[in-house]
């Protein structure tokens, strides 16, 4: 089966300002974001991809084309690989959030969490997981693919072919324009790297 490049979206002002955008239409990539985007296209120009696959969401795109630019080839956006639906958190502030009681169950039994208005992360997990599989079982084994994505997704997805419990699954951290490999086979797949990182990401929250 093929390997996939996960890469999680460049920064963008939300990011900055520790606010969860969700879904939210109109999150762009801000300055450095952009750079961040430029250097993985850099970055991956001498890495043979079949193809980019990306979330539909602005932050997701704008940081997949030039990548795919640099190898010639068109981003085809992938509903699956959204990010996770948080329903009515959506937009407010990191701040605003850790005063909510289904803020300590989101981060220590995650497994029990349903956004308000959202999806459960064993939904947002389970959803990944098919359009992975979708996707890898459109390509020959040796194909290398890259998804860009989300962090949650991201992490759901490696704790799902690592056999990591649901609950611990925020135990592992994903950057922005970090790169995560996953070699998904027939009998047992692979994590080859997780959260590398092109350039130095900022501080979040």
């Amino acid at each position: 089966m093929p390997t996939i490049l996960l890469i999680r979206h460049a920064e963008n002002d939300y990011f900055e300002k520790g606010r969860a955008p969700g879904r939210l239409p109109g999150v762009h990539l801000n300055e450095k974001g952009r750079s961040q985007a430029e250097a993985l296209a850099q970055a991956l120009a001498n890495v043979p991809l079949k193809a980019v696959y990306s979330s539909p969401l602005e932050r997701t795109m704008e940081t997949a084309e030039p990548v795919a630019a640099a190898q010639g080839l068109k981003v085809i956006p992938c509903p699956g690989l959204l990010e996770l639906d948080i329903g009515e958190w959506q937009g407010l502030t990191f701040k605003q959030l850790r005063r909510r009681k289904l803020w300590g169950v989101v981060q220590h039994n995650p497994a029990l969490a349903r956004f308000p208005g959202g999806e459960t992360f064993a939904e947002a997990q389970m959803r990944i997981v098919h359009e992975l599989e979708t996707l890898t079982a459109m390509h020959k084994p040796k194909d290398l693919l890259a998804c860009f994505s989300h962090s949650d997704m991201i992490k759901l997805a490696v704790a799902y072919y690592l056999g990591l419990p649901l609950d611990l699954f925020q135990r592992l951290t994903v950057q922005p324009a970090s790169v995560s490999t996953l070699h998904i086979g027939q009998s047992h797949s692979r994590l080859i790297n997780l959260n590398h990182t092109i350039i130095s990401p900022s501080k979040h929250p």
